[in-house]
């Protein structure tokens, strides 16, 4: 069976949708899977090595010059591309209206969330199969069950994110040994302070005189990256990092410390300990996927102390995770 699977954007999203093509790889591994993404995350989905091909979309840059000429051309090669691989199915788990109208392009039977399950219930319209799957549930087990029914397998009792970070990736000059704070996030009352970060990573660098390494994506994050590294010589600012080089210096670190961003979930596929902080969303709908040694703290409206992150980090260093499996958790 070949499929394509459309979940477009954005990073965060697409590391939620890892674990369920884990499964997938286990379940049904006749099934030929390739993905369709926005281009900016299409190194998330080749991070798992059962993804046969990454086909990708502009959608961001187009929607601002659809007058042009160009745009259009461009989304016509994607129709024809897609319509070429001669797909049995598309299957839609962003469950969006602009996600189903991608899936339509591929001219195949398309599966995905039913009218009360899917985040947009209008989508559901133009799906030829639908499924119910609890809104409660944190995106990741939202995926796996999804796919469980669409490709009808029991969900495994175990879960992996399976992710595989390819050489090519390779940074150069790394530290033996380093931890990594991801202290910039998409908008400010997702923050940290800046005192807290200074203390948390002079307590850590004392208590083991590992580097810290500040990782930063646009010019904002890296000032605020250079304020920390400022107060501290043994904070390391960077350079700019792509998506899988940001993997690579995730999956060498010892731990990782961040407050909610796309990167922070990448570490938790990457089963590396760590602590997610969150000072303005529900850490039970976007919180990482938790174990002994990935754990979240804080909430709406909160701040986590310096003392509670450094003992939760604590916690998370002392367990030894075993490697790509993780407990079920719903």
């Amino acid at each position: 069976m070949k499929v394509l699977l459309v979940r477009l954007s954005s990073m965060g999203d697409l590391i939620h949708t890892l674990p369920a093509i884990d499964d997938l790889s286990r379940m049904r591994p006749d099934v030929e899977l390739h993905w369709l993404s926005e281009a900016g995350f299409a190194d998330i989905a080749r991070l798992h090595p059962f993804v046969r091909q990454v086909h990708t979309m502009r959608w961001r840059q187009w929607r601002k010059q659809l007058s042009a000429p160009d745009t259009w051309r461009e989304m016509n090669r994607l129709r024809i591309g897609l319509q070429r691989n001669k797909f049995d199915v598309v299957l839609d788990s962003q469950g969006l209206l602009k996600s189903a109208a991608f899936s339509k392009i591929a001219n195949v039977p398309i599966k995905g969330l039913n009218f009360q399950s899917a985040r947009e219930p209008w989508a559901a319209l133009l799906y030829n199969q639908t499924f119910q799957v609890d809104k409660r549930g944190n995106a990741v087990w939202r995926n796996r069950m999804l796919f469980a029914q669409t490709f009808g397998y029991s969900l495994p009792q175990t879960m992996s994110f399976g992710v595989v970070v390819p050489e090519s990736a390779h940074i150069n000059g790394l530290p033996e040994r380093f931890h990594v704070a991801l202290h910039a996030t998409s908008r400010d009352s997702k923050l940290w302070p800046l005192n807290h970060w200074l203390e948390l990573l002079t307590r850590l660098n004392g208590q083991d005189g590992a580097a810290v390494m500040l990782p930063w994506g646009n010019d904002v994050e890296k000032k605020r990256a250079e304020a920390i590294a400022a107060n501290l010589p043994f904070a390391i600012v960077c350079e700019r990092l792509d998506l899988l080089q940001a993997a690579y210096l995730l999956d060498r670190a010892d731990s990782v410390i961040g407050v909610d961003t796309g990167l922070l979930h990448l570490a938790n596929a990457l089963d590396k300990p760590l602590v997610g902080i969150y000072t303005d969303t529900d850490p039970v709908k976007t919180g990482v996927q938790t174990s002994a040694w990935a754990q979240n703290i804080g909430g709406v409206g909160q701040m986590p102390t310096v003392d509670a992150v450094y003992d939760l980090l604590q916690q998370s260093l002392l367990a030894q995770p075993v490697v790509g499996e993780h407990k079920l958790v719903t």
